[in-house]
């Protein structure tokens, strides 16, 4: 009975309202030039939601981001640990929510941080990144709402790569000398975003290649100067 009652409610649970996330390799490849360059607003379809905005983050701000810092009560900041004089945090409330959400909308939403406007918790759906934490259960029910298109051969093959690089970070994580992956989910799955070229199957004829036909030494060699190289690149 027990058994048939679970059937019953779970056949009468709506699905999920599916979201449309975009065709995967054009996503991705403009998430991978916000990430290099770092002041393009990524441009996600947020709708309504404000999941980020009520999951307990911290919030970096930079020294530049004048009029951000001059809307935002100086009470709110912390100097950012790890980062040079300047750089701050905002944190939340006892909600968990950003103190500068108000009756559920962003009060300074024009003139928000850079973090914010880089956020896009897509890259968890893009590299099927679970979150177990409570805090970010709203966040991983939109996750699992949006759905990318594949329209090519080399979409397929990019969003098998991505899946194939954020497999392998997530499994080497305590392989590498500590501290050199982010304990992060989120961060994590970026990184996998910034990598993924490094699992992509090669071209016929150039060897090389996919997770399998390399070695984990290899592998965890190239992870490392893509790290370096991409660290080289920030401001």
């Amino acid at each position: 009975m027990a058994n048939d009652k679970r059937c019953v409610e779970s056949m009468a649970r709506p699905e999920p309202e599916r979201l449309a996330a975009g065709e995967f390799s054009s996503w991705l490849h403009l998430t991978r030039r916000a990430l290099r360059f770092k002041n393009i607003d990524v441009r996600v379809p947020c709708r309504e939601c404000v999941a980020c905005c009520r999951s307990s983050m911290f919030i970096h701000i930079g020294p530049g981001e004048t009029r951000t810092l001059e809307r935002i009560p100086k009470a709110l900041l912390f100097p950012a640990p790890g980062f040079p004089k300047g750089h701050v945090l905002m944190g939340y409330n006892e909600k968990g929510e950003c103190p500068m959400l108000i009756h559920g909308k962003c009060s300074i939403y024009e003139h928000r941080p850079q973090t914010c406007r880089d956020y896009d918790c897509r890259v968890l759906a893009a590299t099927a990144t679970e979150l177990d934490e409570t805090s970010m259960a709203e966040i991983a029910a939109r996750v699992q709402q949006w759905k990318f298109d594949f329209l090519s051969d080399q979409a397929r093959s990019e969003y098998s790569a991505v899946l194939a690089a954020a497999d392998f970070l997530r499994k080497h994580r305590n392989t590498l000398p500590p501290g050199t992956l982010p304990r992060n989910p989120t961060q994590l799955a970026v990184l996998a975003i910034k990598i993924y070229e490094i699992f992509a199957e090669p071209e016929e004829g150039t060897g090389g290649g996919a997770e399998g036909r390399r070695p984990d030494r290899e592998i965890l060699q190239a992870i490392l100067q893509a790290i370096e190289k991409s660290e080289s690149c920030d401001p």
